[in-house]
């Protein structure tokens, strides 16, 4: 997978992509991404991006030439294939599982972080997507374009060692996660479990569904109101709300 980042401030990615499994797959060769610096595409002396909008307003706006020009330099890397092109913008479409795991089936992805009060209109003709992280502003589009590339990067081959533990998460499936646990068995008289120290796996499994139902009902409630729900899945949701009454 290959994951290219126009920024007019390129140095905010020096060490966000050195650690974790991110870094690895990196260093391991699983992922590629690249920082491309905005300015290196300005026509001017001043290597300027920017400029006072039209028809006056707060604000400076990126002019189209050089992000014309940045788009099209990634573009021709590598003529066999042709990347998606995504505009980070609170305008977009809101990312979540299911947009990073599509994502992740594009294989290279372009991201436009923008700043200020955006991009001039006129740069949209070389943008396939709009996305946004979620319904607030952000002083820039690095932010953003460091968690999508955190979040659709985990989905390269051999970046997460343990493919499963890429279908067990909250927001993969129709519930939250299941609480997790270590060592040690006990900590502050408050014990694992016993289930999970039973070696019984498919009361482990069971036991782990009821808890991801419960997570969800507890924290969010309205993932419940649309979710699918087989017989085994409504009978343990019953019981739950049963025992939540109960436990007032």
């Amino acid at each position: 997978m290959r994951i290219d980042i126009i920024t007019a401030l390129p140095d905010l990615f020096d060490s966000v992509f050195q650690r974790g499994v991110v870094g690895r797959g990196i260093r391991r060769g699983d992922l590629l991404i690249q920082v491309h610096d905005l300015h290196d595409y300005a026509s001017d002396r001043h290597r300027t991006v920017d400029d006072k909008p039209y028809g006056g307003g707060a604000g400076m706006v990126f002019k189209p030439e050089p992000l014309h020009r940045a788009v099209l330099a990634v573009r021709r890397t590598d003529r066999r294939r042709r990347p998606w092109v995504v505009y980070l913008s609170p305008q977009g479409r809101i990312l979540n599982q299911t947009v990073a795991a599509s994502l992740a089936r594009r294989k290279w992805l372009v991201l436009i972080a923008g700043r200020y009060e955006g991009i001039d209109e006129r740069a949209m003709r070389d943008v396939d997507e709009e996305l946004s992280i979620g319904d607030y502003v952000l002083t820039g589009g690095e932010f953003a374009a460091m968690v999508v590339t955190d979040v659709v990067g985990r989905y390269a081959k051999g970046v997460v060692k343990e493919r499963d533990s890429l279908c067990n998460e909250s927001f993969i499936g129709k519930f939250l996660d299941h609480p997790h646990y270590t060592r040690p068995a006990v900590y502050r008289r408050m014990r694992v479990p016993d289930v999970l120290l039973s070696g019984d796996h498919r009361r482990i499994r069971e036991y782990r569904l009821k808890e991801s139902i419960r997570a969800t009902l507890r924290k969010r409630p309205e993932l419940l109101r649309t979710a699918h729900l087989t017989v085994s899945e409504k009978r343990l949701l019953d019981e739950i709300r049963k025992e939540e009454y109960r436990h007032g």
